[in-house]
C-alpha cells in the first residue's frame, strides 16, 4: 500500500487550519447551491402556477399536453407539472 505524504513548511497550524476552513466552507457553499438548484429544477408545480409561469391561458395548457409537448402528472384529481420538464420543453426561436 503506497502512503502519500504532503509537506507543508512555513504554514503555522493556524494558517493551516485557516486554509482548510476557507476550503471546506467554499466547497459546501457550492454544494448547497447546487442542492438548492436541483430543488428547484425538481419542483411540482399546480395548473395555475403552469399558467402563471409560462402566460398561457388553459386551453393551450391542454393543447400542449394532447400533442405531449408537456408531461402531466395526476394525483387526487389535481393535475401537477415538473418545473425542470416545463424548462427543458422551452425552444429557442431560430434568428
Amino acid at each position: 500500500m503506497q502512503q502519500n505524504s504532503i509537506l507543508l513548511q512555513n504554514v503555522s497550524p493556524e494558517q493551516f487550519k485557516e486554509l482548510l476552513t476557507n476550503v471546506f466552507k467554499t466547497q459546501l457553499e457550492d454544494f448547497k447551491k447546487e442542492l438548492v438548484n436541483q430543488t428547484a429544477k425538481d419542483d411540482l408545480l399546480s395548473r395555475e402556477q403552469v399558467l402563471e409561469l409560462l402566460q398561457i391561458n388553459s386551453s393551450t395548457l391542454w393543447h400542449y399536453q394532447n400533442k405531449g409537448k408537456i408531461q402531466v402528472y395526476k394525483f387526487a384529481n389535481k393535475c401537477y407539472y415538473k418545473r425542470s420538464e416545463l424548462m427543458n420543453s422551452l425552444t429557442q426561436l431560430k434568428k
